[in-house]
């Protein structure tokens, strides 16, 4: 017989350092790179994976573009890894230059360069440890094609069909009689990889899939077509354990697995890690620890399907003076669960990490209605699709059991179909908007040419802080959802 002790982490986003989201520690770096080094020396055969999104939520990764990111997770020595969306933020040339700094296999399957199909990673990677063959296979969520618009020679399977046919292929033609284990590590969510695990061919022979990208916290592993589904949650709040034994023959004889949340205690914190770390975030706190403003109390932004103070903030602050009607703010662009009420400057450029462009566009009343409709469709409750904070006046509501949009008034008075209104939105959204409004942008073209109205979003908010002290902010209604 044989052990396995297989671990796994989701979703970092440079959270590196000790903080409190959600009401939990997250960001024991030291700490679990002590762990890793703990079971290591504990037990003979142990292999570590990360499933994506390693980038992006924090100034120490931001400042040097994923590559202090990349530095600190070479000491965590990860077996394989597999890109998230998030790692695509930077462009694909630079994820390219990381993946050469990596230390650590990056796999995905289903990546590629749509000029000739060449695939932009290693699909998959045999983990041999102590005569056992794990095979990993790398999926990434089809949000890879909404990040990469402007990069056209970049393209994704759209669909898991697609992606399950993929990993039957390199089960065919990869995986052997010395293959003792199969892996996909995917960061797909937790409804995608159901749909996935419903997909896969008994004969494929797929063990486990190891997800992320939905942030899920789990306390036992979810079984869909005899396969267990796992995810750690994230910002370094934990990390998944297997303990798998293996008979004489091979066979899985038994499989456990656990959520082990990452706290002071759990092991001796590595020095050399902590060292490392200190010195990425002295660099940081020179240059971003400084007061920006102090709102009036703590401002929380608790889920990115409802409306929320400091998204009520953020859509107002990039509203107010401006040349449109309406702010549409996306919720994920708002990273941190609470903020203040003292506001540094690196807490602001942590809370609005995708500093972009804001465009101004023209919609009939009519077309607003259907992006509404749209954005509160039943997936939106998942948390699997866009959703938005509205600016002041908006007044929405939606009952779910009978999908109507009950309400739908500015400055309380019902918006009419053929009136026109000014709607703004970041770039990101801007650009995948026939696909995150469900209104095709060249209907919306017609009204007017859009136009970019500002170039850069955190110079907006910035300044706007800095200028206003005390700022409270309050849940009104704007959207309202009926059961």
């Amino acid at each position: 017989m044989k052990k396995l002790v297989l671990l796994h982490s989701n979703d970092m986003h440079g959270h590196f350092v000790p903080e409190v989201i959600d009401g939990t520690m997250t960001g024991e770096l030291p700490v679990l790179s002590g762990y890793l080094k703990k079971v290591r020396k504990e037990e003979d055969n142990v292999v570590y994976a990360i499933a994506g999104d390693m980038f992006r939520g924090s100034i120490i990764d931001s400042e040097y573009l994923g590559l202090s990111t990349i530095d600190l997770v070479n000491l965590l020595e990860p077996d394989v890894a597999t890109p998230g969306n998030h790692e695509i933020d930077y462009g694909v040339a630079h994820l390219l230059f990381l993946e050469k700094c990596a230390r650590f296999p990056l796999i995905n399957a289903n990546l590629f360069v749509t000029l000739n199909n060449a695939q932009l990673f290693q699909p998959y990677v045999n983990v041999e440890v102590g005569g056992l063959r794990i095979l990993f296979i790398g999926i990434l969520t089809e949000e890879v094609l909404s990040t990469t618009k402007n990069e056209k020679v970049i393209g994704s399977f759209i669909d898991v069909e697609e992606a399950a046919k993929e990993v039957g292929i390199i089960c065919d033609n990869y995986r052997t009689t010395s293959t003792d284990l199969t892996v996909l590590l995917t960061h797909i969510g937790i409804e995608e990889d159901r749909k996935l695990a419903k997909l896969l061919k008994p004969d494929y022979g797929v063990n486990l899939i190891i997800g992320a990208h939905t942030h899920t916290n789990m306390v036992i592993p979810e079984y869909v077509n005899g396969i267990p589904i796992v995810q750690a949650g994230w910002a370094n709040q934990g990390l998944g354990r297997f303990d798998i034994v293996f008979d004489d023959d091979r066979q899985i004889k038994s499989l456990k697995w656990k959520y082990i949340p990452i706290r002071k205690g759990l092991a001796r914190p590595d020095p050399i890690m902590k060292d490392l770390l200190n010195r990425y975030k002295s660099e940081t706190d020179s240059k971003y620890k400084r007061v920006v403003t102090r709102f009036a109390r703590k401002l929380t932004h608790p889920s990115r399907i409802q409306e929320t103070e400091m998204g009520n903030l953020y859509a107002d602050i990039l509203q107010d003076e401006s040349s449109f009607d309406i702010m549409m703010f996306g919720s994920g662009s708002i990273r941190k669960t609470e903020m203040g009420p003292v506001v540094e400057y690196q807490d602001m450029l942590e809370n609005t990490p995708f500093d972009d462009a804001l465009w101004m566009l023209k919609v009939t009343g009519e077309q607003f209605r259907r992006m509404v409709t749209h954005l509160f469709r039943d997936e939106a409750w998942l948390g699997h699709t866009e959703f938005y904070q509205f600016s002041q006046g908006v007044r929405l509501v939606w009952r779910k059991s009978t999908h109507e949009l009950l309400e739908c008034s500015f400055h309380g008075k019902e918006i009419e179909d053929d009136q026109e209104l000014l709607i703004a939105l970041q770039n990101y959204h801007y650009q995948s908007f026939t696909e995150f409004m469900g209104v095709d942008i060249e209907e919306v073209k017609k009204n007017m040419k859009p136009r970019v109205v500002a170039t850069t979003v955190n110079n907006i908010i910035e300044e706007y802080l800095s200028v206003h002290q005390g700022l409270d902010a309050h849940v009104e209604g704007r959207i309202e959802i009926l059961e």
